[in-house]
């Protein structure tokens, strides 16, 4: 008998996509509406947030491809760990920086040209100090951050690891 394959992995892969997109969203509205300024750190984890959310919408649109759909809940996992990494350099460390110039970060943006690609959304606007002091409902950002990415590593490892992949 024909078992029809589970759409688990691809609605999975959708709502990765749709909450990777709306976190840099929340992030936007956070800084254009209420001037939360976004330091190097919060800018890079912007790009890993919209890495995950494109690697997650080519996975949906390859669904029917095995190997795509696998692959892209393995990219996935290891974008959300560089940036729970992120998230937790900025929290520990950078935030009792006075300054995030020549940091990893800082070097990254500058080197991807992504301040003159789409300054919007990647113009760095903020110190590492003065970032640490916004809060959201008392935590701050980069918390809220990392949540979010654990969310979605832990999602996609369940993707990744679930009876439906198989198929």
């Amino acid at each position: 008998m024909y078992a029809r394959p589970s759409k688990l992995p691809a609605r999975l892969l959708a709502g990765i996509a749709l909450a990777a997109f709306g976190g840099v969203g929340i992030a936007l509205v956070a800084q254009h509406q209420f001037q939360v300024n976004p330091c190097a750190w919060c800018v890079m984890q912007r790009g890993i947030f919209l890495l995950i959310g494109a690697v997650a919408a080519l996975g949906w649109l390859l669904q029917r491809w095995r190997p795509a759909r696998l692959l892209s809940f393995v990219l996935i996992i290891a974008l959300a760990g560089a940036g729970l990494a992120a998230a937790y350099y900025q929290h520990d460390v950078a935030s009792k920086m006075a300054s995030c110039a020549m940091t990893l970060a800082d070097r990254m943006v500058t080197w991807l040209n992504l301040e003159e690609l789409w300054p919007p959304v990647f113009m760095i606007t903020a110190n590492c100090a003065e970032a640490a002091a916004y809060r959201l409902l008392g935590l701050p950002y980069e918390l809220w951050s990392a949540a979010l990415f654990l969310l979605l590593g832990l999602a996609s490892l369940w993707g990744l690891l679930s009876r439906d992949r198989r198929r």
